[in-house]
């Protein structure tokens, strides 16, 4: 065997080391990678939660204030029958009872729009609650995907420790997020 052989064989097996000991680093890399992309997605489901249940309460708010025009505008065409002289005072005096049942259903219904509005409103907060921590989580996950990936550059294990370190926080994050009610 010649001399250049002997080295030979010594680099493949120094290099054959080394990627043996970078395995658990590209593992890592891969589940980070996986993570994220499950963190992405939860973090935009919830974004999309909020975005509609804010619609919600935005339609809930609009029959709310509906309901309230058109009780306050049959309070005014009361007070007009009730003050002004009519030619049929019975048929004004009926139409008079008539609205004053409306009346009293649209006050329930403004006291659930509002109940059910405001809701909505803490189901929004919520949902973006739930999304900021998802969002941090995902940052936090990719800064560790890059952060250990510069293992594989460097061979230095410490990117790799400081990137499980970052992973780490990061889907305690997430998990906190799936956690609130």
């Amino acid at each position: 065997m010649e001399a250049n052989e002997a080295q030979e064989l010594q680099e493949n097996a120094e290099h054959g080391e080394h990627e043996r000991t970078l395995r658990p680093v590209a593992f890592t890399m891969s589940v980070l990678a996986v993570l994220v992309a499950v963190t992405t997605v939860l973090g935009h489901r919830t974004h999309t939660e909020a975005v509609l249940r804010q619609a919600k309460a935005s339609d809930t708010w609009n029959e709310y204030q509906a309901k309230k025009n058109r009780a306050y505008d049959t309070d005014l065409a009361n007070r007009l029958l009730h003050d002004l002289t009519v030619a049929d005072k019975d048929s004004a005096q009926k139409d008079i009872k008539d609205w004053a049942s409306h009346k009293d259903k649209w006050a329930e219904d403004l006291k659930e729009e509002q109940n059910e509005a405001l809701a909505l409103e803490a189901e929004v907060k919520n949902a973006e609650i739930k999304a900021n921590f998802f969002d941090f989580g995902e940052a936090l996950l990719e800064i560790g995907l890059v952060v250990s990936s510069v293992t594989l550059l460097t061979r230095s294990r410490i990117y790799w420790f400081l990137g499980i370190g970052a992973s780490i926080i990061g889907v305690g994050s997430v998990v906190w997020g799936m956690l609130i009610k």
